[in-house]
């Protein structure tokens, strides 16, 4: 593991706490972690690495920021998923969202079990896709993190886990 993926798991299991007794990510951590990165991409490697640094946080914007606008998730998460591929670089952006999304989808499915919300979560998903088969993607009031009364997920945790993934996959 190189210095760069060290800290992006730090920065990962920092937002983790936040988001756990906070509810937030603060942006602090997520902006600042994009700027260390781009700074100590460019200092290392030059243009080409600030180059790859932007991308990184360019794709790990990208990959996320549809569900934030549909409602479904934070602004922080997004920012998260940014910083984080600032470190790691495009193609790591890439697979940590495919890997955050999956232990997402678990965590979400252990959650929702947990407190008896399941059926109901079923229930918004399949009210959401013919919505959106109906009148296009948009968010849907009655099950943006606005209106939900669903169990919250503090999802900086998946997207540690798909940190880790990411990392140890590489």
């Amino acid at each position: 593991m190189n210095a760069f993926a060290a800290v992006a798991l730090g920065v990962g299991l920092v937002a983790c706490v936040t988001d756990v007794r906070e509810r937030r990510i603060p942006n602090v951590l997520t902006f600042g972690a994009a700027a260390a990165a781009l700074l100590v991409h460019f200092l290392s490697s030059g243009s080409s690495g600030f180059a790859t640094a932007a991308a990184g946080w360019v794709i790990g914007t990208a990959m996320f920021l549809p569900f934030f606008l549909l409602g479904g998730m934070g602004a922080g998460d997004v920012k998260l998923l940014a910083a984080l591929g600032a470190w790691l670089g495009p193609a790591d952006a890439f697979w940590l969202a495919i890997y955050a999304s999956i232990a997402g989808g678990v965590t979400a499915l252990v959650v929702a079990t947990w407190h008896g919300y399941l059926g109901q979560a079923v229930r918004n998903v399949s009210s959401m896709l013919l919505f959106w088969c109906l009148v296009g993607p948009r968010p849907v009031p009655s099950v943006t993190l606005e209106d939900s009364r669903a169990p919250r997920l503090a999802y900086a945790i998946p997207i540690f886990l798909g940190t880790v993934m990411t990392v140890w996959l590489r």
